[in-house]
């Protein structure tokens, strides 16, 4: 069932998004510090909880309100607009362009890095509660 025959089934449209960044759950799961299988029951879920649905925003770089308001006819009235309109009189309109592609780049290389130093120090907890247990035998 898409999002067009349930317009309000948030957690559906947290996996379109997800789906069209191209993220897998796996990746989503990593990025919220949770597993596979909680975004799996996410996105099946018609209703999320507005904290929960604020970290889940933030993993996937987009606000709330672009979750809450995302539509599959939305996205394709974008791209439809954006081909209409990306050439003037042949040549490539270039003020088109939103952010800069530098920018993006030192973003996701920042969010690998603070996704590789919460795994660290999940291994660092780990090892911490199994000396722990090994103290206690």
């Amino acid at each position: 069932m898409s999002t067009l025959t349930k317009p309000n089934h948030i957690g559906r449209k947290i996996s379109r998004i997800r789906e069209l960044k191209d993220m897998k759950q796996e990746a989503l799961a990593q990025a919220m510090g949770t597993n596979q299988q909680a975004i799996s029951i996410m996105e099946n879920s018609e209703t999320i909880e507005e904290e929960k649905l604020k970290e889940v925003a933030k993993a996937l770089g987009v606000t709330v309100e672009a979750i809450k308001n995302f539509s599959e006819e939305g996205v394709f009235n974008y791209f439809n607009n954006f081909n209409d309109n990306s050439f003037t009189h042949g040549a490539f309109n270039a003020n088109h362009c939103t952010f800069s592609p530098l920018d993006k780049l030192i973003e996701s290389h920042e969010q690998q890095i603070k996704l590789y130093e919460r795994l660290v120090q999940a291994e660092k907890d780990k090892v911490e509660y199994l000396e722990k247990l090994l103290k206690a035998k």
